[in-house]
């Protein structure tokens, strides 16, 4: 299938306070954010043409603004009707909604504090990645090379765009090995996250377990699906883990707003049954996004 260049294409963008033609929503090649990574961002999924837990992400994209010694220029609510705007600017029903913000061209420099902070939201069409009987067959990850830096070496608890090289690098070398993500681990040796989404495993017993997100995003998606466990009566818990866990472990899966609940059926040498509990939070979690369900 042919790709669709992401800066040529119909629809429409909100842009520093306005709706403008998809093709003219450009920033100059000599902004901060491209050339040194002062850009940070949300990842949002739209469902039946509602933006699942928006003000929670608009909160999140806040603080990693804040933690990049930055601030939208804008409320929390003008945010989220900007949002809107877009989505039915683009007459999303269920789709993705990216909204970013970046420092701007009047500085080159280390320092950027005379920079002005630009403010983006785009929305696309985004079906869920697989259909729920291919996504219980669970997918592949290797095992990547790189790990996720401590917290005193990056603002590891922003989503910002810096910190994502390592997974794109991680993403290119499973897939080259036939895999279709990669575990990454951090800078201790213990189990971290994939490279876009929160990892979870289930024991013989039926309890989860979940890294501690100490030096990687909590991710909304996986603070969602641990309430949800918990509301079946499913035991969570969330702790170190070594890759040796691995061995013990029945069932693996990963949260995101991207893969949503997707179970792992492998991570290297180690293999995985997508059972009973994966099945319900995969299903659970599709009730709770369309609004069948709701959690107390």
């Amino acid at each position: 299938m042919a790709l669709i260049p992401f800066d040529d294409r119909d629809g429409s963008i909100w842009l520093d306070g306005e709706i403008v033609p998809w093709r003219d929503a450009k920033t100059h090649t000599l902004s901060h954010g491209l050339h040194y990574a002062s850009l940070v961002f949300e990842g949002e999924r739209v469902y039946s043409g509602v933006v699942f837990e928006g003000v929670w992400h608009t909160k999140r994209l806040r603080q990693s603004c804040n933690i990049l010694d930055f601030d939208i220029p804008i409320s929390d609510e003008q945010v989220e009707v900007a949002k809107m705007a877009v989505v039915a600017a683009n007459n999303i029903v269920d789709g993705y909604v990216r909204a970013f913000c970046w420092r701007g061209s009047e500085m080159m420099a280390i320092s950027a504090q005379q920079t002005t902070t630009h403010v983006a939201i785009a929305a696309w069409e985004w079906p869920s990645y697989f259909d729920p009987e291919t996504k219980m067959k669970g997918i592949t990850l290797d095992i990547s090379e790189w790990r996720r830096p401590a917290p005193e070496s990056a603002p590891v608890h922003a989503k910002a765009a810096g910190l994502y090289m390592i997974c794109t690098l991680s993403k290119h070398a499973a897939e080259k090995k036939g895999f279709q993500d990669s575990l990454m681990l951090d800078y201790r040796g213990y189990i971290a996250e994939a490279t876009g989404a929160n990892v979870f495993f289930i024991d013989d017993e039926g309890t989860i377990h979940t890294p501690i997100p100490d030096c990687f995003l909590n991710g909304i998606t996986r603070q969602t699906v641990i309430k949800m466990a918990k509301s079946m009566q499913i035991k969570v818990v969330e702790r170190h883990m070594s890759p040796d866990d691995l061995a013990s472990m029945k069932e693996c899966f990963l949260t995101g707003t991207a893969a949503e609940v997707t179970p792992v059926s492998q991570i290297g040498d180690y293999h995985f049954t997508p059972s009973d509990i994966s099945r319900q939070l995969v299903d659970g979690y599709e009730n709770l996004v369309r609004g069948r369900i709701t959690l107390k």
